[in-house]
């Protein structure tokens, strides 16, 4: 992941584009791929994998550049929010379950 992180930091620096990547605009950009992830279920179940796919990797791709911004270790973030989420979902209380936590 690391080769990836950094080759993603390069096509960006290569392009001077981090003087637009402020953490907002960075979030307003995770936002609207995520909606363009969105519109590729808009109407039924049936989707096109390779747009669904790219649709996945612009979003990955911004969140990288987020965590860079922000001067976060993506691996450390995600495996603290899963402590988190562990607690507030323990297994005897949700497994099976969709419920949010406070309903749990």
């Amino acid at each position: 992941m690391k080769n990836t992180i950094e080759k993603i930091l390069k096509f960006t620096h290569d392009r001077d584009w981090d003087q637009f990547h402020s953490p907002e605009n960075l979030a307003k950009s995770i936002s609207i791929e995520s909606g363009e992830l969105l519109e590729c279920f808009q109407w039924n179940s049936k989707f096109d994998h390779d747009k669904v796919v790219d649709e996945l990797a612009d979003i990955v791709n911004y969140c990288i550049l987020m965590a860079d911004k922000l001067d976060v270790d993506l691996e450390t973030i995600v495996l603290n929010k899963l402590i988190k989420n562990e607690q507030k979902y323990p297994v005897d209380k949700s497994k099976g379950k969709s419920d949010k936590y406070n309903n749990l």
